[in-house]
């Protein structure tokens, strides 16, 4: 039963994110993408999803028995991220999305004034053509778990910022899977203001901590 209703609201979702209405907020400078024809419903129906769908501790055991993903042997780990970073690199490249290499960690950084409009949960339509360039990598090199995680600023209440933040991660990985990523790789969390990267009390520092990050690590057979 569990199932079934989560592959209802999935659907739900999709259709609202399809159907929601266009806009045409452009990019500034140098971070322009094409913009497709799809709406930007994608926050609220994401929002409405909460934690049900996303997360929990037996996530490796869900991808490799659940969704029939194998692991990684340890020799093969670091060509697979390797090729994998190239990938991403190459398809991002001017978008404003930045790749950055962890050991054997990707991380993508999505700042927000490029994805979302302020104050809002709904992707803009432009940034889809980027989100579905991420999809397409990560369907190819699925032996990776995918941890979307928000983040704000430390302007407005702590409850705001935890809502925000949850509902733009959700909004990124709904989107994800819905261009056909698998759920069970997912871990999704609203980080809030907890964990910024630049200084808030600047107005600057505020624009870089106002992002989401996709945390990309191999499933290895440890």
């Amino acid at each position: 039963m569990k199932k079934i209703a989560i592959k209802i609201l999935l659907v739900c979702m999709c259709s609202a994110l399809f159907a929601a209405g266009c806009t045409t907020d452009p990019y500034t400078g140098e971070r322009q993408v094409s913009r497709t024809a799809i709406g930007a419903g994608a926050g609220a129906a994401a929002g409405a999803a909460g934690g049900a769908i996303f997360g929990g501790g037996d996530r490796g055991k869900r991808v490799l028995i659940g969704a029939g993903i194998g692991a990684l042997a340890g020799g093969a780990v670091g060509g697979y991220m390797d090729y994998q970073e190239s990938k991403l690199r190459q398809r991002l490249q001017g978008t404003g999305v930045s790749v950055t290499r962890q050991g054997d960690m990707i991380i993508l950084n999505m700042p927000g004034n490029v994805t979302f409009d302020t104050g809002s949960a709904g992707i803009k339509p432009q940034f889809f053509e980027v989100l579905n360039s991420v999809a397409i990598v990560l369907k190819e090199y699925e032996k990776t778990y995918v941890d979307v995680l928000g983040h704000t600023d430390s302007t407005g209440s702590m409850n705001l910022n935890m809502r925000l933040s949850q509902d733009r991660a959700q909004s990124v990985a709904q989107y994800l899977i819905s261009q056909g990523v698998q759920q069970e790789r997912f871990l999704v969390r609203g980080m809030g203001p907890n964990q910024p990267i630049a200084d808030n009390s600047t107005a600057a520092g505020r624009s870089q901590n106002r992002r989401v990050e996709i945390k990309l690590t191999p499933i290895t057979q440890q």
